[in-house]
């Protein structure tokens, strides 16, 4: 139990996932101590709308980008200057920010910069073994070196292996420092209300992570769902200008606590991508009938897709097959 300190939390800012579930562990730590929030542009909304009251610090974004064509992994490898970057850049506005505030305790969700020796550190990750199809062993060996900068480990995940949500991502063996089981972590978590109504959802879209493979993603199921005469309800978790033709679709750019898992409840199928924090949210709801698209090229999120359909009966689509099934008229969206 973490009792009287002033806390220094931060997540990283690729997609609004690290964000959510950082949320109900803040909550938690709100409960006996100080939290003062490490934001960016990219989430201080998201963060002025769930934790108003909290001072909030500006942190560098890391301004991750995908491509179009280029798999995920290849496209960050070329980035790594520009991470590497934000990563000095974070520890040294972290120095000061101990200092300024009297921090007793940094807890960082991958951001890997955010380690000091002056206070305790501790690190959230799902991803204690990164899976690549290239140099796993050189980004393992980075991975881990970040990580053993801290103090400790927070896995939001089960222990039991049988249990696990993250699969090989999150075993333990090759840490060095201790490695704690926190649990999945979802806003959803400690929410038990009904749905609202009986209205039924036939397909509720959940739409994430970095552009432009958000946006094309988006514009995939909208074209070809947009005349199913299905009940479809679509949230894009993004802001941007919205210039699509999505018929009788209901489009929302966000939802989040009650609104969200009253849409989950009441939607027959659930179509997202694998990203981990969605998972959670999907579990914690018992959530049984999803379709999963991973992001082309990111290797965690094809893993996972693989790993949850392996163990459930849940369906899982790539990029490539999605393509077959909906623009060569292979199959119609019910009979996936």
């Amino acid at each position: 139990m973490i009792s009287g300190k002033t806390i220094f939390f931060s997540p990283l800012d690729w997609g609004l996932g690290h964000a959510t579930r950082s949320v109900p562990i803040i909550k938690s730590l709100l409960q006996n101590n100080k939290i003062i929030l490490g934001v960016t542009i990219l989430n201080r909304s998201f963060f002025e709308l769930q934790l108003p009251d909290l001072m909030k610090i500006e942190l560098p974004s890391y301004h991750i980008s995908y491509s179009k064509w280029l798999p995920v992994w290849l496209k960050i490898l070329t980035q790594w200057p520009k991470i590497n970057s934000v990563i000095k850049k974070e520890k040294k506005i972290l120095e000061k920010v101990i200092q300024d505030h009297k921090i007793d305790l940094v807890i960082s969700d991958n951001r890997y910069g955010l380690s000091s020796k002056k206070v305790e550190c501790i690190f959230i990750t799902h991803q204690l073994k990164i899976k690549t199809p290239f140099l796993s062993f050189p980004a393992n060996q980075i991975n881990k070196r970040y990580i053993h900068r801290f103090n400790k480990v927070w896995v939001p995940d089960y222990e039991d292996e049988n249990l696990r949500l993250s699969g090989q991502l999150s075993d333990s063996e090759d840490i060095k420092i201790p490695v704690i089981y926190i649990g999945p972590q979802s806003l959803l978590k400690n929410d038990n209300d009904k749905p609202k109504t009986d209205e039924k959802i036939d397909y509720l879209i959940l739409l994430s992570g970095v552009e432009p493979q958000r946006s094309i993603l988006e514009k995939m199921l909208v074209e070809n769902l947009k005349n199913s005469g299905r009940k479809i309800v679509l949230v894009r978790g993004s802001d941007s200008e919205c210039n699509l033709n999505a018929g009788s679709t209901r489009v929302l750019n966000f939802a989040f606590g009650l609104e969200l898992k009253d849409l989950i409840n009441k939607s027959g199928t659930v179509i997202c991508r694998s990203g981990y924090s969605s998972l959670m949210d999907l579990h914690q709801l018992n959530k049984t009938k999803i379709i999963l698209i991973p992001t082309p090229g990111q290797t965690e999120q094809e893993y996972l897709a693989e790993y949850w359909r392996e163990n459930s009966e849940l369906k899982c689509l790539t990029k490539r097959k999605f393509t077959i099934i909906f623009f060569r008229g292979k199959k119609n969206i019910d009979t996936i």
